[in-house]
This record gives C-alpha cells, sequence and structure tokens, in this order.
C-alpha cells in the first residue's frame, strides 16, 4: 500500500513503487519495489517514480525525498525485456516514459537522496547519480555494463566526479565497489547495510533543518550550475 503524502491529494495506487511520507520531518521516501527483477526501471516503474515526484513536489510539507530498493539490490537499470518488444506504438511509450522519468528527477526542485544497498547498475547507477546526494552500504556496488550494447547517460555522472573518472567508468563499465565509491566522491558515507537507515536519517536530519525554500533555492542553484539539459535522455 502506498502512503499519502501530508497535506497532498490522495495518491492513485502503485503497484511498483512504495511510497511513505513525508513524515513529521518533511522527508518522503520512495522505494523501488520489484525485488524478484532487482528493481528493474520498467515503464510501469519509471512511470510511477515521475507521478509520485509530480505529486511531492506540490506539497508544502515535503523537504526531502530518499529513494532506494527493495530486497537486496538497489536497481538493476532498465528492464530489458521491453527493450525487445517490437511494437512501434510500445517503444513510443517506452522513450516518452524514459525521457519523462529522467527529466522529473533531474528536475525535482527539492533534495534527493538515494540510499543504495546491493547493486546500482546501467540505468540504476544513473539513478543514484541523478540523486544530489548518495549513502550506500558496504556491499553496495555501481557499474555500467550496458557499455557492451547501448548508450550510457553520461552527464550527471561527469557533473558529479569529473570528466576523467567519468569518462574511465562509462568506458570501460567497471565495477566500482562501496569503499571506492566513497573515495571518488560518489557517495558520501559507507556503512554496514543494518547502519543504513540510521546513517538515512543522520543526513536527513541534517538537511531538514533548513527551512524549504532555502533547500528550493540551493536545489535551483545547483541545477543551474550543473547546465544539465534533461530534454531528451539519450542527449544527456
Amino acid at each position: 500500500m502506498a502512503a499519502t503524502p501530508c497535506g497532498a491529494a490522495p495518491v492513485s495506487p502503485r503497484e511498483v513503487l512504495l511510497v511513505d511520507g513525508p513524515d513529521p520531518r518533511g522527508v518522503a521516501t520512495l522505494t523501488l519495489d520489484r525485488p524478484a527483477v532487482k528493481n528493474a526501471l520498467s515503464i510501469q516503474l519509471r512511470d510511477e517514480i515521475a507521478d509520485a515526484l509530480d505529486e511531492l513536489a506540490t506539497d508544502d510539507a515535503l523537504k526531502v525525498v530518499v529513494i532506494t530498493g527493495a530486497g537486496d539490490a538497489f536497481c538493476s537499470g532498465f528492464d530489458l525485456k521491453e527493450f525487445a518488444v517490437a511494437d512501434p506504438d510500445f517503444q513510443a511509450r517506452l522513450w516518452a516514459s524514459s525521457d519523462r522519468y529522467h527529466r522529473t528527477l533531474l528536475q525535482f526542485p527539492l533534495p534527493t537522496l538515494a540510499a543504495v544497498d546491493g547493486a546500482a547498475l546501467a540505468g540504476g547507477f544513473d539513478l543514484a547519480v541523478m540523486c544530489d546526494l548518495r549513502v550506500a552500504s558496504d556491499r553496495a556496488h555501481f557499474a555500467h555494463p550496458e557499455v557492451t550494447f547501448g548508450e550510457i547517460v553520461y552527464a550527471p555522472l561527469h557533473d558529479l566526479v569529473g570528466g576523467a573518472v567519468a569518462r574511465e567508468l562509462c568506458f570501460t563499465g567497471r565495477d566500482v565497489a562501496a569503499d571506492e565509491a566513497k573515495q571518488l566522491g560518489l557517495v558520501s558515507s559507507v556503512v554496514a547495510p543494518a547502519g543504513l537507515a540510521a546513517e538515512v536519517d543522520r543526513l536527513t536530519d541534517l538537511m531538514v533543518r533548513a527551512p524549504r525554500s532555502v533547500l528550493v533555492s540551493t536545489k535551483a542553484k545547483a541545477l543551474r550550475r550543473a547546465r544539465i539539459d534533461a530534454g531528451r535522455t539519450l542527449d544527456l
């Protein structure tokens, strides 16, 4: 069951995304809920994320959004089975969903925090780096395996770690373990899996001390500075 954000209109039932909050601090949590497929980003899941973020953006009680995954993975990337569907109408829907999802996440007006436990691969790696902050368990790891067969979303990673590191990770697709991710600046902290929730609470407690207006203003400055055009997925 998805929770209704405080102060917002009731949301439609969601099937593959759990929405919890905002809590009294102003923190909402989105949990990708397809553990059997490592939380692969299907059209439905992308659309539910975009819908939830659109709704949360209008909630005056909201200050921070946390994004995490159910089960033993953060997110394995886009659901590749959908790319094999030959129907042109389905493919048009797939890319429209992708563009809207990336644009909505990148341009969300308040801070987002990815809580990464387990694999963050391909589009799951992108999901983590499109958030403003990231914390990881010590079993988290990141990679772009799609370099062997498809396009990579490059710009948000470049904005985060700089060109030298971003190019190496995107051209090689190599796996980055949690400790190295911290050294590279991909994540703010690495903790044991059992401590991940407490670390999320620690960081969100720090963030919610700021007035919502200051958070909105700072996020707008960060977006202007990044100069990432979120118009089309393959242009990122």
